[in-house]
């Protein structure tokens, strides 16, 4: 098996050395890594402290009278679980061989073909991008107007979003520091900010939260696959992450890292959300928690901690794929491309997101892009644990002209086949659409003609 890659630097198969030099910031590029700059305790904090998302906030107000307080926490904490062996699985070819997603898809989609999954990914990320700076600067302006008098919330969202841009650029360097930093203030203030919302609500909440009969069915699974929609998106380019992990972490131990990490900040935004719009209606979580606290200088730090929580996020979640994505199909370098991403969120129109009715929205466009982030999860797995017997030939991945130029049209098929059995069940999209979509694909890897080169 031939490893040369073509301008890029050779590495060996299985095991690239893990180089204790850091990078420079915004030297990020597509080629193999080889050097790896987190270790288990810096990789767990940067899934921590990135997975705060306050599009939690909202699926938890989405199952509002459909769910109880047990059947929502358990949801949630089965979503967490599943998230993390979807993780560890599908990051295994990155953590491996040092490869982002936009190469890992390569072998099952092809050079061309890979632009359609890498599209699906950096979609999502750019509207959840605009989503969670809007409210990073709804945050900052309520500060701003507290303290200061100033209420310009327009001017924030456009320094946010610049400032947010200027962390990007750093590459994985910056998000490294970030994440890290970051973790512990925010762990200590969403304890804060639950502690908060059950004084301030638990005595109208306990009775009706509790005692509702809820659902153990198709609702309740329903709901594990909405906070498990949420990370669809990361549950595909987690390769993108797992090339920056040091080797030494066996599946196990990574299942669990993926697991735990999200699982405590999933598990009270998602609770936050859930109880405060069951007690006020409203989604938003700016008001929620000016309502919640009423101590001034705690609700300013509450404010400062959702603005802070939303760039960890944005710039380990919806900044890097859609980078990557860029990159390759314009041949861009990581700082340019990290510019245009931030741009693009700006026409989002993030601010028609965050309406009193945006939670059924919010919904709907989680259980939307997960048909189609679904399929490719299973086609991408199907490729590597079956066809590839996870060995990849990576000369083969880098070589435009090589057995994967073009279009792998299984993928495209067995893709749309997800697609269409995710719309049948929508509810449940993002698992009724991998058995379809891996089987589909297997079988047409096989014996399908047209697919005899992808299959070397």
């Amino acid at each position: 098996m031939s490893n040369s890659i073509p301008k890029a630097p050779s590495v060996e198969v299985g095991f690239p050395p893990d180089s204790h030099a850091t990078k420079a910031p915004g030297q990020e590029s597509l080629a193999p890594q080889q050097t790896r700059i987190m270790g288990r305790p810096s990789y767990f904090l940067a899934w921590f402290g990135g997975c705060v998302s306050i599009g939690t906030f909202a699926m938890g107000s989405s199952v509002v009278g459909t769910l109880n307080l047990i059947q929502a926490t358990l949801a949630i904490a089965i979503g967490c679980f599943v998230i993390g062996i979807a993780l560890a699985i599908n990051g295994a070819a990155g953590y491996k061989y040092g490869i982002p997603f936009m190469v890992q898809a390569r072998s099952a989609f092809g050079f061309a073909g890979t632009r359609i999954p890498g599209l699906v990914r950096a979609v999502p990320a750019v509207v959840w991008y605009g989503f969670q700076s809007w409210i990073g600067a709804g945050a900052l302006n309520m500060v701003s107007a507290t303290l200061f008098g100033f209420d310009n919330l327009i001017f924030y969202f456009i320094t946010f979003q610049l400032l947010q841009i200027g962390l990007s650029v750093m590459g994985f360097q910056g998000i490294k520091w970030l994440e890290n930093i970051g973790s512990g203030f925010i762990l200590v203030s969403l304890m804060y900010m639950f502690y908060a919302t059950v004084q301030r609500y638990g005595d109208e909440l306990s009775a009706s939260l509790l005692t509702m009969e809820g659902s153990w069915g198709m609702p309740f699974w329903g709901a594990t696959m909405l906070f498990l929609g949420i990370y669809s998106t990361m549950m595909l380019n987690v390769s993108d992450y797992s090339r920056e992990h040091k080797h030494g972490t066996g599946p196990g131990l990574l299942t669990t890292i993926y697991a735990m990490s999200i699982l405590p900040c999933t598990l009270f935004m998602g609770l936050i959300g859930y109880m405060v719009s069951e007690a006020t209606g409203t989604a938003d979580p700016i008001q929620v928690f000016a309502n919640a606290v009423d101590n001034t200088p705690l609700l300013m730090a509450t404010l400062l901690f959702i603005a802070f929580a939303q760039v960890t996020t944005n710039v380990l979640n919806n900044v890097v794929p859609p980078t990557y994505v860029l990159m390759d199909v314009f041949k861009l370098k990581f700082p340019i491309a990290t510019v245009i991403v931030g741009l693009l969120a700006f026409a989002t129109f993030p601010w028609k997101l965050v309406q009193p009715e945006s939670a059924a929205g919010l919904q709907l466009f989680v259980q939307t892009y997960s048909a189609f982030l679904g399929p490719i999860f299973a086609i991408l797995v199907v490729d590597y644990y079956i066809i590839r017997r996870r060995t990849l030939d990576l000369g083969k991945l880098y070589d435009e002209t090589g057995p994967y130029q073009g279009i792998n049209h299984a993928a495209l098929i067995a893709t749309a086949v997800g697609i269409l059995s995710a719309f049948t069940f929508p509810a449940v999209s993002w698992y009724a659409s991998l058995i379809p979509a891996g089987v589909t694909y297997y079988l047409l890897m096989q014996h399908w003609a047209p697919c005899q080169r992808f299959r070397q």
